[in-house]
């Protein structure tokens, strides 16, 4: 069971996915429905970047579900509430950083976006060790590796973490629930993960194209950008959320017209991300 991909590139753009799988490991043992689980994927969202190794990007995409392991979450954001015994590693003890695990949504998923329970049962620490193992260390290796690759060969790196998020804010979702979404959601973590200038040259050309952009609300972004962004070491990472219905039926799951215009508004902003050097910005 292929679990990631990592499709290595020769530029200074390293893209990745990691809440667009939908293998389901048959280890998961949930209780939920499955139309309901698949609610949580950023479905799709590896098909409108498709286009980005072709270009020399470098891309990394999750096969297993986020509701599975979270590969955008510490290791340390774990709900212990759901094991059968305690836990032998470190847990975070920050109010801020254990917003998410109080959600349901920590390194492995409690609760639906809804709040509707996932398991009917606890798990052990081997299970969710072994996820870790097989899910979160590759991914974030792989993660890793692109961005040192692409710095050592540009002096700099542009990482851009893909999202999408639901047009409105489920009840577990976020701390702003029922919030009606823009288009694109730009996040640098207040300016802490990227050069401010090339978040706002990103916020700048999708409003260009006609799109309604917010800039760190209600997504800053999470461990992906936190843990690889370094915009003094000229290490930029920028998390970037799509509106699901510009793209799809976020009933059906069914892929929309608007994802062709979607795509190659997308392209064009990787083009662009590609002839930028943010030193000069």
């Amino acid at each position: 069971m292929q679990l990631i991909t990592h499709l290595p590139g020769s530029s200074a753009l390293v893209l990745d996915s990691p809440h667009s799988g939908v293998v389901y490991p048959p280890d998961f043992l949930y209780t939920c429905e499955m139309a309901v689980l698949r609610r949580a994927e950023d479905t799709h969202v590896e098909k409108l970047y498709d286009f980005a190794p072709g270009l020399g990007a470098h891309w990394i995409e999750a096969h297993f579900p986020r509701s599975y392991l979270d590969a955008n979450r510490n290791t340390t954001e774990l709900d212990v509430s759901l094991l059968d015994e305690p836990w032998p590693h470190p847990v975070e003890t920050d109010p801020g950083l254990l917003s998410k695990v109080r959600l349901g949504k920590g390194l492995v998923w409690r609760t639906t976006d809804d709040g509707l329970p996932i398991y009917e049962r606890r798990l052990s620490v081997e299970e969710v060790n072994m996820r870790i193992t097989h899910c979160w260390t590759p991914y974030h290796a792989a993660v890793a590796q692109a961005i040192d690759r692409a710095h050592a060969g540009h002096g700099y790196s542009i990482h851009v973490n893909c999202h999408s998020m639901p047009a409105v804010a489920s009840s577990h979702a976020t701390d702003f629930p029922g919030e009606k979404h823009a288009d694109f959601v730009v996040g640098d973590r207040d300016g802490s993960t990227a050069s401010p200038a090339l978040s706002a040259l990103v916020c700048a050309h999708l409003r260009a194209l006609g799109y309604n952009v917010a800039y760190n609300h209600p997504y800053k972004g999470v461990e992906l950008v936190r843990r690889y962004g370094n915009p003094a070491a000229q290490r930029h990472s920028i998390q970037l959320e799509i509106n699901r219905k510009l793209y799809m039926n976020e009933d059906t799951l069914a892929m929309t017209p608007g994802a062709d215009a979607l795509r190659s508004h997308l392209r064009s902003l990787v083009e662009l991300l590609l002839q930028t050097d943010p030193r000069r910005l």
